[in-house]
């Protein structure tokens, strides 16, 4: 039986860019890729079955483009940020109130102790922190949610098949508490516009997104960016005078900075309780 798995996979064999899945996707939903599927040549189309059958032996599942259960906040203006996300662990994470986090892999002490703070403080406000899975910010802040007890959704900026639980996560891992996304073929290896991509998933899937530190360039910064542009609430740790140079300029753009605990407490609840995506704060 073909199953959505089977269907992803071909597509990434056949239609291969993000833009031409999406275009399938919209023009003639599943059935479009099932044309692709039964189109494959004999030998590949048998190794599509196997690599479906093994993701499924793992708990891999996918979400696509015109789906039911695709998350409406992961479109702008109809546009699918990814038209393709295979996921691991707690799918219900897809549909949860999240706050993403975002900051630099080689973050200063003070960077990585207000992203641990803020990991704690949205798990105490009921957020489900998104991140990716680098070092430094990314790493900070899921650990913290996952030793307060609370969820975390890992954006890889590689295929699935890469993923290994890292050493600083051995002893609070817990698939009930985590779902693990990539938007990329399950072999893909990491790449530096793989990582720029990623973060579409980072700053479009929960409610509004925090930065903890940003330089003058780079993938932080360009985060932060994309995610005004969506019109998503962007918030901003604010250190005073040291405030990071990316920090800023967010904030120059439209981010609020969050200098204190109360504002991020408030910024939080402001998060959580509202209806639609809107415009927020910054940090210490």
């Amino acid at each position: 039986m073909i199953d959505q798995l089977e269907l992803a996979l071909s597509a990434f064999e056949t239609l291969r860019t993000p833009g031409r899945i999406a275009a399938a996707l919209r023009h003639g939903g599943l059935d479009a890729l099932r044309r692709e599927y039964e189109g494959l040549p004999v030998e590949i189309r048998g190794d599509v079955d196997h690599k479906a059958n093994e993701m499924r032996r793992v708990g891999i599942g996918v979400v696509m483009f015109t789906m039911p259960d695709f998350p409406s906040s992961m479109l702008a203006d109809q546009r699918p940020v990814a038209p393709i996300v295979f996921f691991r662990g707690n799918k219900d994470l897809f549909y949860r109130d999240g706050i993403g986090m975002c900051g630099s892999r080689h973050a200063s002490a003070r960077g990585l102790e207000a992203a641990s703070r803020c990991g704690s403080l949205a798990t105490q406000k009921g957020l489900t922190v998104v991140s990716g899975y680098a070092a430094g910010v990314d790493t900070a802040t899921h650990l913290a949610a996952l030793r307060d007890g609370g969820s975390t959704v890992i954006v890889l900026a590689e295929g699935i098949d890469h993923f290994r639980i890292k050493r600083d996560f051995a002893d609070v891992f817990d698939w009930k508490r985590i779902l693990l996304l990539s938007q990329f073929a399950p072999s893909q290896p990491w790449r530096a516009h793989a990582a720029m991509a990623r973060n579409g998933i980072i700053f479009s899937l929960p409610k509004a997104l925090l930065v903890v530190e940003a330089g003058e360039t780079g993938g932080t910064l360009a985060a932060g960016e994309g995610a005004l542009r969506l019109g998503r609430t962007v918030l901003t740790v604010g250190f005073g005078e040291e405030t990071p140079a990316g920090n800023r300029i967010l904030i120059e753009k439209g981010a609020r900075a969050v200098s204190s605990p109360r504002q991020l407490r408030d910024s939080f609840d402001e998060v959580r309780s509202a209806d639609s995506v809107v415009d927020v704060p910054t940090l210490f």
